[in-house]
């Protein structure tokens, strides 16, 4: 409407010229000036929707975390409300554990039998070190023995039955050292090798045990508030991602900025460019008072690739005259003052309305300048917001 009435001054000039005259106004005395009229109007529609497009796509995106149990079970007790705040590491509710404490019992029992078998080792160990110095002692006893009585058979004074039992008692009492040492290598290796290993695997389903012992209480991961509270006491916790327990909406990380993003036309690829200015209304922003309805904003980033075109692993190939749609240009934007940030509601839908001041000379400036109607344009659709109450959606980006 406003382009229609800024090209118009032909007409008009036409007009009173005829008055003027004291001609008669016809369309065939005014068809040059209806003509030039149509020709600047295509002219200025064409540079302003061109050069500054606009997106009724606006959204202020925001993440939420699904909380799904890991442990099967009822729910014994929940500790938290719908539109409760919560922090990270707080208790949301609980899951009946008797299978999860029997099983943490029984690896305790495991690793507490490990302790009394490594404590018999080591007694093993004493006796069996004890028994290997004690057949030494009796092996150099016998083996003096022996040969005090090899001397004195020599010269007769003992016979050579005895001597012959002297040396039988020397083999059993060499057979009995190596068995001695035998059995202190095997207590030796329970305490270095085998208890240490069984210690090593009682550990393991002791901290599994408790592991799972955890799993029942399923705690917050992130400040937040929750939402979609779906629980009760007796209600079956869980394992599916599509059914999650509640929804945590968090807390925006320190320090980074809202961005809202918005889609435009694939046309206006070439005209959007970072650190382009840009305003910004928002239905949850949109007030009688006009106060904050209108935001600044500029363009951060720009997505360098249409979601439309990916081509994902399948069994079939692709037909791209499947893909009816062709998809926008995704633009991030943020706010030019950080205190607009607390003003917006996250998931809010909003228009974009880009201004394009980047070209240089004369033509720059005009075609800057004709920015005023998109601006004015703009503030004009949150008043018809205003008036009809339904809203600020468009029919898309142009």
């Amino acid at each position: 409407m406003l382009e229609l009435l800024a090209t118009s001054f032909p007409v008009i000039i036409r007009y009173f010229h005829l008055k003027r005259l004291g001609e008669e106004i016809t369309v065939w005395n005014m068809k040059t000036a209806v003509f030039l009229w149509m020709f600047l109007a295509f002219g200025l529609f064409t540079t302003i929707f061109y050069y500054h497009p606009k997106s009724y796509t606006g959204l202020l995106p925001f993440r939420t975390i699904s909380v799904v149990a890991q442990a099967n079970g009822p729910v014994t007790e929940i500790l938290v409300k719908n539109g409760q705040a919560v922090a990270s590491g707080d208790v949301l509710f609980r899951i009946e554990d008797n299978s999860q404490q029997a099983a943490l019992a029984q690896a305790k029992a495991e690793f507490e039998r490990i302790e009394a078998e490594e404590s018999k080792a080591e007694e093993s160990l004493k006796l069996a070190e004890a028994t290997v110095e004690e057949a030494k002692i009796s092996l150099a006893q016998q083996k003096t023995d022996l040969e005090n009585a090899e001397t004195l058979l020599k010269k007769a004074v003992t016979t050579e039955d005895k001597v012959r039992k002297l040396r039988s008692s020397v083999q059993i009492s060499e057979a009995k050292l190596v068995s001695a040492e035998a059995q202190l290598a095997i207590a030796q290796t329970d305490l270095s090798e085998t208890l240490p290993a069984q210690r090593d695997v009682a550990q393991a389903a002791y901290d599994s045990a408790k592991v799972e012992l955890e799993k029942t209480v399923v705690r917050a991961f992130s400040n937040g508030v929750v939402a979609q509270l779906a629980l009760s006491v007796g209600s079956p916790a869980s394992k599916l991602i599509l059914s999650p327990a509640m929804v945590i909406i968090p807390e925006r990380p320190e320090g980074l900025p809202e961005r809202i993003i918005a889609g435009f036309s694939q046309v206006s690829r070439d005209v959007l460019k970072v650190g382009m200015p840009a305003e910004i209304a928002c239905d949850a922003n949109t007030n009688i008072a006009f106060v904050n309805s209108v935001l600044p904003a500029k363009i951060v980033a720009i997505q360098p690739a249409v979601s439309t075109g990916q081509i994902l692993p399948s069994g079939n190939l692709l037909e791209p005259n499947r893909i009816a749609g062709r998809g926008s240009v995704l633009v991030f934007f943020e706010l030019l003052h950080k205190e607009h940030e607390d003003m917006m509601l996250d998931g809010s839908g909003c228009i974009v309305q880009t201004y394009t001041n980047s070209l240089s000379g004369t033509i720059g400036h005009v075609i800057a300048a004709t920015g005023v109607v998109k601006a004015v344009g703009l503030r004009l659709k949150i008043w018809g917001v205003l008036l009809s109450g339904i809203g600020l959606a468009g029919g898309g980006g142009h």
